[in-house]
């Protein structure tokens, strides 16, 4: 549809003034009203039927009216988050993740804490933002990390309490500074945990323990406040004595561990020699009693053969005689070379010395029977 002047001239050029009027000569302002006024005119013919009525705006006020409904009704909770709605300021209900329905400002407001994100609160130092100088990445905080031991001892601790939100409404409404009250909550719970142990144990083999013991202090005192949150975790970062006196405590340690591994040392062959003694012992006792068993069963055995010989030798005497002679030259005979020649077998027999054999049966003399020059 054209834009056309009544007063005549079409557009700038023809010197009408477009469709907002004519255009003011040289050195003449603008009149703001008349132009709001020729606006409304031109918007009015633009429309069917002069006025905005009919179907078109019918439609238009469904749209106005559905865009407003869907942003001031409808609230957006993110899956990490969980919607606390407050109406005139006290809390009613609680949304879950997703597109929620509320009543728009100023009859509810909702709150979005992220319930799933994990907080780390530091406390004895701090995280330098400037990360291009690794030297400077962590500074400390003396006035928080100096503590007192029960042996009245001083030790510098550094430490990490990690958290997050379990009850959202007792986290918003319970507590006025969230992080705050769980920084000074760890420090007490830290310094009294520190202070009930020696400093020993601290620095070497119990600081699990220390860390385990601090986060269900620290987690009772919060549950007492009605806080709303959960200590996922407490992590030693340094444990060390003060630094005018950490080279003293490092060679005390030193000692210490020698100390353990000399014992350890110790102890490690005191348990493999004491067996090997005692089942050196317990053969040599099994030895000597298998010799007195057989010492004992051989003399049993002889007396009860000479008790049998003495009495077949009692029934038959020259029979008797006559077989021990026979086993005796046996026994004897057996162990002795001999060489049977007949002498009706002929005047053949050469006689040989076997000097091969007389030399290997002659004793080799030991040094102490050399005589000496």
């Amino acid at each position: 549809m054209p834009w056309s002047n009544q007063s005549g001239g079409g557009g700038w050029k023809g010197g009408g003034g477009g469709p907002w009027g004519p255009r003011p000569g040289p050195g003449q302002q603008p009149d703001l009203e008349e132009i709001l006024r020729r606006s409304q005119d031109r918007l009015r013919q633009a429309i069917p039927g002069g006025r905005m009525g009919g179907p078109l705006g019918v439609l238009l006020a469904v749209v106005a009216i559905g865009v407003i409904g869907f942003f001031g009704f409808t609230v957006r909770v993110n899956t990490d988050e969980v919607g606390i709605v407050l109406r005139f300021g006290e809390f009613v209900r609680q949304l879950p993740p997703g597109l929620n329905f509320r009543w728009p400002y100023p009859i509810e407001q909702v709150e979005l804490p992220k319930v799933t994100r994990i907080n780390r609160i530091e406390i004895g130092m701090r995280g330098s933002s400037d990360t291009r100088d690794a030297s400077s990445t962590v500074r400390d905080v003396p006035e928080e990390s100096l503590m007192l031991t029960g042996d009245e001892n001083i030790v510098d601790i550094d430490f990490v309490v990690f958290w997050q939100i379990s009850n959202a409404a007792d986290y918003l409404f319970n507590i006025q500074n969230p992080e705050g009250t769980v920084k000074a909550v760890a420090e007490s719970a830290m310094r009294e945990i520190v202070g009930q142990s020696d400093i020993e144990p601290i620095l070497t083999a119990a600081r699990a323990k220390t860390e385990h013991a601090a986060q269900q202090l620290i987690q009772r005192i919060l549950n007492s406040y009605g806080a709303g949150i959960r200590v996922v975790q407490v992590q030693l970062q340094k444990v060390d004595p003060p630094a005018q006196v950490i080279d003293a405590f490092r060679d005390v340690q030193a000692a210490r561990a020698d100390q353990e591994r000399l014992q350890n040392e110790a102890q490690a062959y005191a348990n493999r020699v004491i067996p090997e003694a005692r089942g050196e012992s317990e053969r040599i006792l099994q030895a000597a009693q298998g010799y007195r068993d057989q010492v004992i069963a051989e003399a049993k055995g002889e007396a009860d053969r000479f008790t049998q010989v003495l009495e077949q030798y009692q029934k038959a005497p020259d029979v008797t005689r006559q077989r021990i002679f026979i086993d005796t030259m046996q026994q004897v005979l057996s162990d002795t070379d001999k060489i049977i020649i007949d002498d009706k077998g002929g005047t053949g027999v050469v006689p040989y010395l076997p000097l091969s054999e007389l030399q290997r049966r002659t004793p080799t003399p030991s040094p102490q029977e050399v005589p000496q020059q």
